[in-house]
């Protein structure tokens, strides 16, 4: 009952199937790719494309609000002190508070004592615009608490989180606690430098989002952008770098108590002071550190410094937070990049455009992703990417499938006698000759070659069957490579004989192409007729039967598809130029003065002027044909 219904389906809707088919085959697909995306799959890679389109983008110039005061190697060998003591910090601060700076922000750790000097290092302390830090323990420091004499409200944290390859690409700003909201180190010194531009700080931090000044602050989720598995406990925003270790002004401690730093450069600035030498070990892996063969990490304290540049430039209105599409928009953007793999698979039948358009179609993905980018949008680009190359891959082996067993059918309907010429003329045209497993009925002009072996019955009688059939064989496999080597098919073997044809299965419509044909079919009759006498020279000392040979051939007009049904198929030839050229191997048995005789009609004469040395026998009757042919024999090739 169900095949019954599949029948009439495929009878009412050619090809629905097919369609529906490959239609649920990447459906299916998408679905996987959207669990692998899910289960964080691609989120190794996508980060790796979003460290290039940092890299790529047009960097910024150095923050001319911050300025970096970092102890250098060189300071630690001036000093011999690592840390710096509380006498040589305090005398640092002390000179830095003479230029009015905004901010000082202290990005070491105070809560123990480095003498001498910690008295001169308490009273700096209590200046209102200096922030120390404290650590909550999401980094190798665990649980640092800030000095004690410095107030709360004047203490941020200085954890960095760290992706899971370990590179810092975001900024936790605020996490909530028993206490409250504790701010990070950035986010504090922002809003101590914004309130002095009448920029206050908001009031509280809502789940979703808060406002400073005109900049809104979403947090990210776990599957913002290219993220996938990320957590995003806590208020985390995507860290928009300025660009690599150049992103901020960096003088050294040594600089500064020698009086060698611009004043300018200090007043009315951000400072942030902390370890920039290697062997502090306060050290991170950013976007730009691929690109950075000789210092690849940077120092904590100019991570810190990105955040409060980019803080600032997003309240100021100079730079825009990373947007994110909704995780619908992802899908559909997942799906349109699959259905285009699809109809690139789909539509390409030749290798080349494929070689071509794969490449371009992906390099149009990749500009669309970095033009978002350089708008503040990111995408995903990795998943869409595999979503085209997976439709295409699976479209494409599709395909070939579908190659493979239509050529099957061809080797069936054909009988695999076709020559490597004709076959792969046949596998070009595939898609015009195959419709629904079958070869169509296409009417077309050629050359049919019939045989037949002289007094076959009478050999058949005194030969046991097993002699005759191996002796047979040897007879039809001379007469197949002779066919083959003219660039015919074999239609079908007919007992002692073949019948075979030359112009099919793909038509010849220009009329050399079918005096080709026909040129071709005297021609293998002719080779048939020497290879026949090789095979008789043979078989005399062995004691097989010594024979002749009758062959017909007609040019004109047939009709050439597939006949049968769905469990059996052949490749059927049919038309008056088929009975003409099996009434002329049949015409006037008797009349055999040679080891293979050929005899021809004028319609194949036509095409073979001059070629050939023929003798007239007339117009002649044929069974079954109420009109007169016009019979030439084949004598040789001239």
């Amino acid at each position: 009952m169900i095949n019954k219904f599949v029948r009439i389906f495929q009878r009412k809707w050619p090809g629905a199937i097919e369609h529906l088919t490959i239609a649920v085959a990447m459906l299916l697909l998408i679905i996987l790719l959207l669990g692998v995306v899910s289960l964080g799959g691609f989120q190794p890679l996508e980060l790796v494309v979003y460290d290039q389109m940092t890299r790529l983008r047009t960097s910024f110039p150095p923050d001319p609000r911050i300025l970096v005061v970092g102890i250098t190697e060189e300071d630690i060998q001036t000093y011999n002190t690592l840390p710096i003591s509380d006498q040589l910090l305090a005398q640092l601060l002390e000179k830095l508070q003479k230029f009015q700076p905004r901010v000082i922000g202290l990005d070491l750790y105070r809560n123990v004592r480095y003498p001498p000097g910690h008295e001169q290092l308490v009273e700096q302390l209590q200046a209102p615009n200096i922030i120390a830090i404290k650590n909550l323990g999401y980094t190798d420091i665990k649980g640092a608490p800030a000095p004690p004499t410095v107030p709360p409200n004047r203490v941020g944290f200085n954890d960095l989180v760290l992706d899971p390859d370990n590179v810092v690409r975001r900024n936790l700003i605020s996490v909530e606690t028993p206490e409250g909201d504790l701010l990070s180190f950035s986010l504090t010194l922002a809003f101590n430098y914004l309130r002095s531009e009448n920029i206050p700080p908001p009031e509280n931090y809502d789940a979703r989002r808060f406002r400073l000044g005109e900049a809104v602050f979403s947090p990210l989720k776990n599957s913002s952008g290219g993220y996938q598995t990320i957590d995003a406990q806590g208020y985390q925003i995507l860290l928009n770098y300025r660009s690599g270790r150049d992103s901020v002004r960096t003088v050294s401690v040594s600089e500064v108590l020698d009086g060698l730093v611009d004043p300018e450069a200090i007043k009315d600035h951000i400072i942030l002071i902390g370890t920039t030498a290697p062997s502090g070990k306060d050290l991170f892996v950013t976007p730009y550190s691929p690109g950075e063969k000789s210092t690849p990490k940077t120092p904590g304290v100019i991570v810190h410094a990105q955040m409060v540049s980019q803080i600032l430039d997003v309240v100021q209105g100079e730079r825009s937070l990373f947007q994110f599409w909704p995780e619908w928009v992802e899908i559909l953007w997942l799906l349109s990049w699959g259905t285009i793999g699809a109809i690139l698979a789909g539509l390409s039948r030749h290798l080349l455009i494929l070689i071509v358009g794969s490449p371009l179609l992906l390099g149009i993905l990749f500009g669309q992703s970095f033009v978002l980018f350089l708008n503040s949008y990111w995408v995903p680009v990795v998943s869409p990417a595999f979503a085209f190359l997976s439709t295409s891959a699976t479209l494409i082996s599709y395909r070939a499938f579908q190659a493979q067993r239509q050529q099957q059918i061809m080797m069936r309907l054909l009988g695999q006698n076709a020559s490597p010429e004709v076959a792969e003329a046949l596998w070009r045209s595939r898609d015009r000759l195959l419709a629904d497993g079958k070869l169509p009925g296409e009417k077309l002009t050629a050359t049919m070659l019939f045989t037949d072996i002289r007094n076959f019955s009478t050999i058949s009688e005194q030969m046991p069957p097993e002699n005759l059939l191996e002796w047979l064989n040897e007879y039809l496999g001379m007469l197949t490579q002779s066919v083959l080597n003219h660039h015919g098919i074999i239609n079908k073997f007919t007992g002692d004989g073949i019948m075979a044809a030359f112009g099919v299965p793909v038509a010849r419509l220009r009329p050399e192409e079918i005096a080709q044909d026909a040129y071709a079919a005297v021609s293998c009759a002719l080779e048939m007729g020497e290879q026949l006498q090789r095979l008789n020279q043979e078989w005399k000392p062995r004691g097989l039967p010594v024979i002749q040979m009758r062959v017909g051939i007609f040019t004109g007009p047939i009709v050439a598809g597939s006949l049968g049904g769905r469990d059996r198929l052949e490749y059927g030839l049919l038309g008056d130029s088929v009975n003409i050229a099996s009434r002329l191997e049949s015409c006037q048995k008797e009349r055999q003065s040679s080891v293979c005789r050929i005899l021809i009609a004028e319609e194949t004469l036509e095409h073979i002027q001059g070629e050939f040395e023929v003798e007239s026998w007339g117009l002649m009757p044929l069974k079954g044909k109420q009109k007169m042919v016009d019979v030439y024999r084949v004598i040789s090739k001239r």
